[in-house]
């Protein structure tokens, strides 16, 4: 079973991206474009996480109910309930945790500390990829070029 320590060692980029509460919404969703990601983690002076922010959360409470994006603080839409995983969590308890809550982006902590962030598509990715090995190792042995 494939742990979150090793699928952030997979990750080509694994650098944490995140924005102050105080910071605009404008400015997070400009560092969303610039990264390509869909969430920032929202962070305290300290590294504390205060929350996070999604696509999700910008469609459903900003664009729906009419707020300005230049004016209004993370703070004040970001989703406050964050899960989030241990390096030692493996990748089904991860995806468990994702389909029970509806999310799409978990935040690895460490002693306190943020030390990275696994999507959905990191998961899955990393199942394909077991899965892709698995299937060679089967076609392998049904065809008798098991290599010993």
């Amino acid at each position: 079973m494939t742990t979150v320590a090793e699928v952030l060692k997979s990750k080509p980029d694994s650098q944490v991206f995140a924005v102050a509460p105080s910071d605009t919404i404008l400015s997070a969703l400009k560092l969303m474009a610039d990264k390509g990601i869909g969430a920032l983690l929202v962070l305290d002076d300290q590294g504390g996480i205060e929350g996070i922010f999604s696509e999700r959360d910008y469609a459903r409470k900003v664009v729906l109910l009419g707020r300005s994006s230049g004016d209004t603080p993370v703070s004040e839409i970001m989703t406050r309930a964050v899960r989030y995983v241990h390096p030692d969590n493996n990748t089904d308890e991860c995806m468990a945790l994702m389909t029970a809550n509806r999310i799409r982006h978990l935040p690895v902590v460490h002693q306190g500390a943020v030390i990275g962030l696994v999507s959905i598509g990191d998961l899955v990715k990393n199942i394909m990829q077991q899965q892709k090995f698995l299937i060679e190792q089967m076609e392998q042995y049904i065809t008798g070029n098991a290599m010993t």
